[in-house]
């Protein structure tokens, strides 16, 4: 190497020296260019937020729930006409359960062992920062959801929005943010990036200061991350079947399977896909739901509506969360004067409709012999997956062997589907549904960690 080409070296060695690093200030209230300085900037944050008491945590929280509260319904607006799913008024009800019924740190309860070789305490302590995925049909939901999770449990969070719900998530996240800065005086607490892509997702989850990833959406992007190498809390898919026996009480079986598949026109992945009636009392129960709204599609027009609905055994992405109008329009039906508020058709078990997760409001019906043989399709239809399943019964007997034999992490007796989540139902609300990775239905204590911290020959005074 001679001296012009030694010196040129040094040049371009001292001014990489010297540029300045890269900066981490937000361009908007944890809003980023880029996901590492994003990611960056909640580590430091965590730095912080880990010394604080835990009352400052619950600030963080009660804040969130004071100051929120005015948003929801201009949010659940602008997440209905962003993503051309669900409707504002049902994504109200959803994003009001996620910030009134999210556990805080009260979930992160602290418990203790004692005997002659001293005590033992379990307790929970935070991961750090959580990289967590937010789909296009529970958007705003599920960024209140897990941020009062996340937050109560110690942690900051990058979230990464689905591009689809862009701008209604990045407003949603900025005010989070300047909630928590004004609880703390902590900025950074809850970042993303201002385009937020599928290549950014991936950066994300490659990042070596995330330390935990809570992925909530379909099985593609599950798998993407749990071939991360990180730990995984995974929302997948669902497909929920509904049961209704002969004891059941019809006219509240109608009722509640209209209410939960209807919802947000079927757009959560709680909500009934199917329905398996026994035989006895199919004709009473396809009555009684017609009077609670529903309409029932019949002959060669079911043809029609599996057409627009179902494309290559999967669902038709352009109709998912649409109304029964769009739908039946899709399909080139004839609209009632009256708008129904499901569509229902029957058909044989394996037909597509049944065995594809629509995310529609179009349930379809199964008849069969008796019970036994609705379980046994129940079970095909929920292919082990996990998530979710109904039923309406007053056979004490069959309703547990149901819910052994389907293993779901939310199994709901005698009510709609959106009780499992604590909509019109005992328990808190989520919507993470970690079925893959085990977890089921996630709160703050699901996003630490469990310590054991062990004291020898003390406290015990038994």
């Amino acid at each position: 190497m001679n001296t012009s080409e030694l010196e040129t070296l040094i040049r371009t060695i001292l001014s990489e020296q010297l540029e300045p690093a890269p900066q981490t200030k937000a361009t908007e209230n944890g809003i980023f260019t880029t996901p590492d300085q994003a990611i960056t900037a909640a580590h430091q944050a965590f730095q912080r937020y880990q010394q604080c008491p835990l009352k400052t945590r619950s600030a963080i929280i009660s804040s969130m729930r004071h100051e929120l509260a005015p948003h929801l319904a201009q949010l659940s607006e602008e997440s209905a006409i962003e993503t051309g799913m669900g409707n504002k008024e049902d994504k109200f009800l959803k994003n009001k359960a996620a910030l009134e019924n999210t556990p805080g740190i009260e979930d992160l309860t602290t418990t203790a062992l004692t005997g002659d070789g001293g005590m033992v305490l379990f307790e929970y302590s935070p991961f750090g920062v959580i990289g967590s995925v937010a789909p296009s049909t529970n958007p705003t939901e599920t960024i209140i959801n897990n941020s009062i999770s996340m937050l109560s449990a110690g942690n900051t969070v990058y979230f990464s929005p689905h591009p689809g719900a862009k701008n209604v998530s990045l407003k949603l996240i900025g005010i989070i943010e300047e909630i928590a800065f004004r609880s703390t005086g902590i900025r950074n607490l809850v970042v993303t990036v201002a385009e937020p892509t599928f290549e950014a997702t991936q950066q994300m989850m490659a990042h070596p200061k995330i330390a935990l990833l809570a992925i909530t959406g379909g099985p593609g992007i599950v798998m993407m991350g749990l071939k991360s190498g990180k730990k995984v809390i995974g929302a997948g898919a669902g497909n929920p079947p509904c049961i209704v026996d002969e004891t059941a009480d019809l006219v509240k079986a109608a009722e509640d399977i209209i209410n939960g598949a209807s919802f947000d026109y079927n757009l959560p992945c709680i909500a009934e896909k199917s329905l398996i009636v026994v035989e006895s009392v199919a004709d009473r129960l396809l009555q009684q739901m017609q009077a609670f709204g529903a309409l029932r599609i019949t002959g060669s027009d079911i043809d029609a509506l599996r057409a627009a609905c179902i494309i290559d055994g999967a669902a038709n992405k352009k109709l998912v969360g649409k109304s029964p109008t769009a739908i039946l329009q899709a399909a080139g039906l004839s609209v009632p004067p009256k708008t129904p508020r499901l569509l229902i058709a029957e058909v044989a078990g394996d037909d597509p409709l049944v065995t594809a997760e629509q995310l529609m409001p179009v349930l379809p019906v199964v008849r069969v012999a008796d019970f036994d043989a609705a379980l046994a399709l129940a079970l095909v239809v929920e292919e082990g997956l996990h998530h979710t399943a109904v039923m309406h019964s007053q056979n004490v007997s069959r309703l547990n062997l149901a819910a052994r034999r389907l293993q779901t992490s939310i199994f709901v007796k005698n009510g709609p589907s959106y009780a499992g989540i604590g909509v019109g139902g005992e328990g808190f609300t989520t919507f993470t549904i970690a079925t893959p990775t085990g977890e089921g239905t996630t709160s703050a204590k699901s996003f630490a960690r469990s310590r054991r911290c062990v004291l020898t020959n003390g406290f015990s005074i038994r």
